[in-house]
């Protein structure tokens, strides 16, 4: 059965009480809860991680690379700057796609770049909670093509 990583950074924690006119009112333990219910009846498994800490999200990278098939990632904030969570997700063998919640090119110019993306396997921006169910269904398509 394949298994994937999903990681949250920085900020994700306060999903349901941070700017809930951009990113709602539900919280990261209810994504967590969808994103499991999810994998169940499309047949995989999901294992949720989240973190504020910049080295705690690039060891979760690296450990993944023996443990999942592949890892659907929100780098929040540091999706825009952190150089050193880029070179993680080029170090490991699995794909890896971005996601945000919100539609990053609709909001302040500092978010309209990504430094992960190129090194990702595809971007999903702006569909809600629902654009990790869409990157956990490309990844596992990904995964049948091998």
């Amino acid at each position: 059965m394949r298994h994937f990583l999903i990681i949250n950074g920085p900020n994700l924690n306060r999903l349901g009480l941070r700017e809930p006119d951009v990113y709602g009112s539900k919280t990261l333990t209810d994504l967590e809860r969808e994103l499991m219910l999810f994998a169940e009846k499309q047949g995989f498994q999901v294992t949720c991680f989240q973190s504020n800490h910049e080295g705690d999200l690039i060891d979760a990278i690296h450990e993944a690379d023996d443990q999942f098939d592949g890892i659907v990632l929100n780098p929040g904030a540091f999706t825009h700057y952190s150089y050193a969570i880029r070179d993680a997700i080029a170090s490991v063998s699995m794909p890896v796609i971005e996601v945000h919640i919100s539609n990053v090119h609709s909001r302040e110019p500092f978010r309209h770049q990504s430094v992960t993306a190129p090194v990702t396997a595809g971007q999903i921006i702006g569909l809600g909670f629902e654009g990790y169910q869409y990157a956990l269904l490309a990844l596992h398509k990904k995964m049948g093509e091998k």
